[in-house]
């Protein structure tokens, strides 16, 4: 392709006047077209890229590598130079072994990178309880700009670069001996003030081959990305983002020299995630032992204010997916080899009869000490009782009304091969909740409070033959206007199994007694019309705004949330119009419990600004919790006028009742609000000063959806 300029008037007359001068001395032969131009858009102007290896090789310790960037529409990306953030890694996954009391045990393929150094301990912070200072080793990367030579521009967005380490015999500061038998990667990483590049490489230098080589790739991101935002896992000033950079530069030997701890990769991942459940035995009990990193200028990361989600945390699937398109190495858990992780959730001395933290020599699958068994069947062990608790389903029958007209139905819960579940295997004291205008935000709590709307297993009949419990809905008053409305029950039951553990042979569903432990029966709540005497079967049941996706909180949360962990029911109970009685630790002592203040402003929620302070997870990420419906329908202003929030004044604790958009946005920003920003609510026909629920509806008249449109709260949020 011919890429030209068209000539000015004066630069014809130039050729004009040259044509004069030489007259017919010329050949008369036309120039020739020179080559094409490269196509594609320079490295300053593009607002995305990525980068592809497209060749590795080693020739006497030399690493040459070329790569390839293009941006997000596939067109070549020009211009790089070595005064970029441009910085190349290299790494062999080399077969370890660990030698315990003279004997050596096989620890699988570990990462080892080539280029290391030896840090002295630096600033450290004003708490230093829990460090242990001392030099260690870390892996490190090289800069592009640091060798006048060593990148070329194939002028075609293609790039070739040779590594300033000769990996052919490294003894400084760590020996690492090449063998071109192993796996080696390269990495690169590519940090523009607008975007930026990670990739990797994996060969075997001995056969050229990249498929078929022995690998080590045990998590994918997408698994992380169920909890985190992407963009808040880009670390380390934003130039880190894919894992398997990440895992060539955390090697076993990598160290955190002002803590002391180790930052190998699998170590430091479960000991974060442990977060303020890790713990170690002393003689005198179990005492924290949080896992704690020293960053840049003594800053402390302390992660023992981590409050994991995932419970139990025991559910190794949690980030180990296996399946179709998982990693290659997705059951690497399994193998028993390694001690790092799990001594990074459970410590060096988890409990006073661990002498040794060489776990795999019981904790395996082919020679276990009598009861004890591999990692997968003590966490599967703990799982169990979940999943068979999910198999269960409760079904509700004969709903109607008894002789002084309160709510009567029938329940039962089988197992599932539909079994009928005897009640000694229930925990009795579970409870069955009840609900009606489902679509408006369940009943307003001056109708019925969720105390009212509880019924306890043991408050009702049981019947032993049919195994069916009958429950009567006493508490509580039948709505006036009842008949055509959607009611909802739904089960809180729990079912009772035995621990697992040393010397059980088996996880199964026990007779409830102070030694067993109780799961939730996980079923959706059966929703019906009220006929006025029971069920209507022809009425349409209404729907709730989808809004929130259950799943999305349940693959984060996983099987334990809070109390009634039968999925997330929670606006059942946790209405609009309900504040806590008392709660100290909220401004005026007023604390809202709705639910959209339960899921905003939850401190494991708030992580960037409240907890632990930390933007790892990026909660104002809408598409978090909302549905892709919900997003542009869920978050639209407006939509629900005659809701109505009860919040605690923050000053004297005193009820106030808010407007419907205005207390959507407070369920964050209250403890924020200033006069102008109340002001600004109230001059586009918000209240938040109301007397009670009339009072609101009487005034409010919100205009706030004119501006504030479902796109423009994705943007101010982060979206």
């Amino acid at each position: 392709m011919d890429i030209r300029t068209k000539g000015t008037a004066w630069s014809i007359v130039a050729l004009t006047c040259s044509a004069l001068l030489f007259g017919c001395g010329s050949d008369g032969k036309d120039g020739e077209d020179g080559p094409d131009g490269p196509i594609g858009v320079n490295i300053d102007t593009t607002s995305s890229i990525m980068a592809e290896f497209t060749a590795a090789s080693v020739d006497n310790g030399t690493v040459s590598v070329t790569f390839k960037l293009e941006n997000a529409n596939g067109v070549a990306v020009l211009g790089l130079t070595k005064d970029y953030d441009l910085r190349f890694g290299i790494a062999q996954l080399t077969p370890v072994t660990e030698t315990i009391d003279n004997q050596e045990f096989n620890r699988g393929f570990q990462w080892q990178a080539y280029i290391n150094t030896l840090k002295q301990p630096g600033s450290l912070p004003d708490d230093k309880t829990g460090l242990n200072p001392s030099a260690q080793y870390q892996a490190n990367v090289e800069a592009a700009s640091a060798c006048d030579d060593c990148l070329t521009d194939n002028l075609d967005g293609s790039y070739t670069y040779s590594f300033q380490r000769n990996i052919a015999n490294v003894t400084e500061p760590l020996t690492i001996n090449y063998s071109a038998d192993n796996t080696q990667r390269v990495t690169l990483e590519l940090k523009l003030p607008q975007a930026t590049a990670n990739a990797h490489r994996d060969w075997q230098p001995s056969s050229g081959a990249t498929e078929d080589i022995q690998t080590r790739n045990v998590v994918s991101i997408d698994a992380c990305y169920t909890c985190h935002q992407p963009e808040s896992l880009a670390l380390h000033g934003g130039r880190r983002i894919a894992l398997e950079n990440c895992a060539s530069c955390h090697t076993a030997t990598s160290g955190d020299p002002e803590s002391g701890n180790s930052i190998e990769f699998s170590y430091m991942i479960h000991a974060i995630h442990k977060g303020q459940d890790r713990q170690t035995s002393t003689a005198d009990g179990y005492v924290p032992a949080p896992y704690k990193i020293v960053g840049y200028g003594g800053s402390l990361h302390d992660y023992g204010k981590v409050m994991f989600p995932q419970k139990p945390a025991a559910d190794c699937a949690s980030c180990h997916v296996e399946g179709s398109g998982a990693p290659s190495n997705a059951d690497l858990f399994k193998a028993d080899l390694s001690n790092n992780a799990c001594i990074a959730c459970h410590s060096e001395k988890p409990s006073q009869n661990h002498s040794s933290t060489n776990c795999m020599s019981c904790h395996n699958s082919t020679d276990t000490y009598p009861g004890t068994g591999s990692a997968e069947k003590r966490h599967g062990e703990v799982l169990k009782a979940y999943k068979l608790a999910e198999s269960m389903s409760v079904t509700f029958s004969n709903i109607g009304l008894d002789a002084n007209d309160k709510l009567m139905f029938d329940v039962q819960f089988t197992d599932a091969t539909g079994t009928a579940i005897g009640a000694e295997f229930i925990e009795q004291g579970t409870r069955i909740v009840v609900a009606w205008d489902i679509d408006k935000d369940y009943p307003a709590y001056s109708d019925a409070s969720y105390n009212q709307r509880r019924f306890r297993l043991s408050d009702g009949a049981y019947d032993a033959a049919t195994k069916t419990f009958t429950i009567v809905a006493g508490t509580f008053n039948m709505p006036a206007n009842a008949t055509g409305k959607t009611f909802e029950l739904w089960s809180a039951v729990e079912v009772c199994f035995n621990n697992g553990g040393y010397g059980v042979a088996d996880v199964v569903m026990t007779e409830c007694s102070d030694t067993t432990r109780s799961i939730e029966v996980k079923d959706a709540p059966y929703r019906f019309v009220w006929s006025g005497t029971g069920v209507d079967p022809e009425a349409s049941i209404a729907q709730r705004r989808p809004i929130i996706d259950s799943a999305k909180c349940q693959s984060c949360h996983n099987q334990e949330n809070h109390h009634y962990n039968n999925g997330y029911n929670c606006q059942t109970c946790h209405t609009p119009d309900k504040t806590t009685s008392r709660d100290s630790d909220y401004p005026g002592g007023r604390k809202p419990t709705s639910f959209a203040f339960k899921a905003h402003e939850a401190q494991g929620h708030y992580l960037k600004y409240a907890g632990v302070q930390s933007g790892t997870v990026l909660k104002t990420d809408c598409t978090t919790c909302h549905t892709d419906d919900g997003v542009k329908n869920g978050i639209q202003l407006g939509r629900a006028s005659d809701r109505v929030w009860r919040y605690g004044d923050t000053t004297t604790g005193s009820d106030i009742w808010v407007s419907s958009d205005a207390g959507a946005c407070l369920s964050c920003h209250q403890k924020y609000l200033s006069e102008a920003g109340a002001s600004h609510i109230a001059a586009n026909g918000g209240i938040v000063d109301g007397m009670d629920a009339d009072d609101v509806r009487t005034r409010a008249a919100e205009t706030c959806s004119t501006c504030h449109t479902p796109a423009q709260l994705m943007s101010i949020h982060g979206n």
